[in-house]
C-alpha cells in the first residue's frame, strides 16, 4: 500500500453475513452504492448503474476474489479512467457484536496519469457518501 491508497474503516451494527449480501448482491448494491445488472461472482464481470436518469454503465470490472464474510476483491473503473483498472479491496472483521468494514482502492495514481489527485478526492469524497448510506440501509436491515 502506498500513499495514493484511499483506505477507510467503517463499523456497522450488523453481522458479516448481512454486510457481504450488501456488497455482493445486485438489490442491496442499488440501495447503498449503484444498482447492478447482477449479483457478484467470482470470475465474472460485473456493472454498476447510475441511477440518475438514464441507467449507464458507471462503474465496471472483474471480481477477482470472493471469501464469504471475509473478503472481496475486484478490478474497478469508471469512465474519467478510461478503462484503466483499479483495484477494490473489501476485509470483514466481527467487532463488539457488529462488523468492522474496511476498504483499500488502489492503484488510481497509475490508472488516472496527471488527473489522478483529482481522481483520489473524487473517489475519496464518494467513498464517504456511499459508507454512509450503506451504515443506514445495514443497521436498517438488522432492525427490521
Amino acid at each position: 500500500m502506498n500513499a495514493t491508497t484511499i483506505t477507510k474503516t467503517i463499523f456497522l451494527d450488523a453481522p458479516r453475513e448481512v454486510v457481504w449480501d450488501f456488497l455482493t448482491k445486485k438489490d442491496k448494491l442499488a440501495r447503498w452504492f449503484h444498482p447492478a445488472e447482477q449479483d457478484l461472482k467470482e470470475g465474472a464481470d460485473y456493472t454498476l448503474l447510475d441511477q440518475r436518469g438514464n441507467m449507464s454503465r458507471i462503474c465496471w470490472g472483474t471480481v477477482l476474489e470472493m471469501r464469504p464474510f471475509e473478503s472481496l476483491v475486484y478490478t474497478f473503473t469508471v469512465k474519467p479512467l478510461n478503462g484503466a483498472m483499479t483495484t477494490v479491496r473489501w476485509r470483514l472483521q466481527d467487532a463488539a457484536g457488529g462488523t468492522q468494514l474496511t476498504l483499500s482502492h488502489e492503484g488510481i495514481e497509475q490508472a488516472a496519469g496527471e488527473a489522478a489527485f483529482a481522481m483520489l478526492s473524487a473517489l475519496d469524497s464518494g467513498w464517504d457518501e456511499h459508507f454512509g448510506r450503506l451504515r443506514k440501509e445495514a443497521t436498517a436491515r438488522v432492525d427490521a
